[in-house]
């Protein structure tokens, strides 16, 4: 049980890391983080963000290569997130009228950042 414990607590530290350099990466590009892991009706969103009036939902997966986290989203993950940026958006001023994208962000073994606009074929 030790070991599955600790495992997990790896692999969350892992997961908060490639969060922050997806947030790196996102600020670099002029982005501004509004919300890390905020929790909506289908689930945990990593980040939201925001340029002007742009909302970015992002979902961060790491993995040692990119293929190997690309691999992690799944159909359902997808719809589970769209449900919560959808409840999000509820709350923005222009609500489901307001510009946004959702992101895949993978983060490979050696930290590297790709970030997959428009990931969920949405927008």
């Amino acid at each position: 049980m030790a070991g599955r414990q600790h495992q997990g607590q790896r692999s969350n530290l892992a997961g908060q890391a490639a969060e922050e350099a997806a947030a790196r990466a996102y600020e670099a590009l002029g982005y501004q983080v509004a919300q890390r892991r905020w929790r909506g009706p289908g689930g945990e969103i990593d980040l939201i963000l925001r340029k002007g009036a742009l909302v970015v939902f992002a979902e961060v997966k790491h993995s040692r290569t990119f293929e190997g986290a690309a691999a992690r989203i799944t159909p359902a993950q997808m719809q589970r997130i769209m449900t919560s940026a959808a409840h999000f958006l509820d709350g923005e001023p222009q609500g489901q009228l307001t510009e946004a994208r959702l992101d895949a962000v993978l983060v490979n073994g050696e930290g590297a950042v790709e970030i997959l606009e428009n990931a969920f074929g949405q927008g």
